[in-house]
């Protein structure tokens, strides 16, 4: 069974982009005869807001679109991830990263190649650790890719298919990612490949701009045995100035659109989904 999903952040309002990735979605499911999700990823509680969720649905709606319910909303499912934490942490897979962003920065650029170099260290002394906690300092939860790859034997066993073509997953550029903070209990990459195995979701159908969270991604399903759906990375929609549209520049707003008149079959056309 064919199963796919939209997952949006509820920090803003969908705009044209959104909409494309989320028509894309859908037809791909319609046209395999299987399953649209709508899955809102939420657990970044200081920029979600529940007014921009359903703002999220009304937009949907109005495109025509139509999804299972009920919705997951990741900030219902923190145990789920912390699940996958503790299995990580168990396997001593993660280490307590004590460096503030500004201490990543100076490692960063001291390294042998510069800023180039990803960001990789390894667990503080034991005793260092404990006066550190001790004395309430916060930290963040790093996956080791040294410890990884040996676990693994190395990156090439971690193949995916993409929009396709079969790639082999190279996790290295991103360095040791964060998987948890203080701040946000969970990380974006850990999150999703919980959500997605939870969710049997057998494709991924996204934005370009995503195509290289697939490699820790895949990553994260190896260590974690969980299933690796199929992606597909789109092309992405871009302003008059050849930047993507985001929230953050300003891209107008499926709400914005509709308020002045446009209709959802005209939007649709626009894009290409006559």
């Amino acid at each position: 069974m064919f199963v796919t999903r939209f997952a949006p952040s509820p920090t803003g309002y969908l705009h044209r982009g959104h909409a494309f990735s989320a028509l894309t979605a859908h037809r791909a499911a319609q046209a395999a005869g299987g399953r649209f999700l709508l899955r809102i990823e939420d657990i970044d509680a200081t920029r979600c807001r529940p007014a921009f969720e359903a703002a999220i649905c009304e937009d949907l709606t109005w495109l025509g679109l139509s999804w299972e319910t009920p919705i997951r909303r990741q900030s219902e499912h923190m145990a789920d991830y912390q699940s996958a934490l503790t299995r990580l942490e168990a396997d001593g897979l993660l280490y307590r990263c004590f460096r503030t962003r500004k201490e990543i920065v100076q490692a960063m650029t001291s390294a042998p190649h510069g800023a180039v170099d990803a960001f990789r260290s390894a667990p503080l002394p034991a005793r260092e650790e404990a006066r550190r906690m001790a004395a309430g300092e916060p930290f963040a939860w790093r996956l080791s890719l040294d410890t990884a790859r040996q676990r693994l034997g190395g990156w090439q066993g971690l193949t995916f298919s993409d929009s396709g073509q079969t790639f082999t997953a190279n996790p290295e550029p991103g360095g040791d990612i964060v998987l948890a903070r203080k701040d946000v209990g969970v990380a974006y990459h850990l999150a999703v490949v919980v959500d997605d195995a939870l969710q049997g979701i057998t494709h991924v159908i996204r934005g370009a701009d995503l195509a290289e969270a697939a490699h820790v991604q895949r990553l994260l399903q190896a260590l974690l045995d969980l299933p690796t759906p199929a992606y597909q990375h789109h092309p992405l929609l871009l302003d008059a100035e050849g930047r993507r549209l985001a929230k953050r520049t300003g891209a107008e707003s499926l709400r914005a659109l509709r308020e002045r008149g446009m209709s959802a079959a005209e939007l649709k056309g626009e894009l290409g989904f006559d």
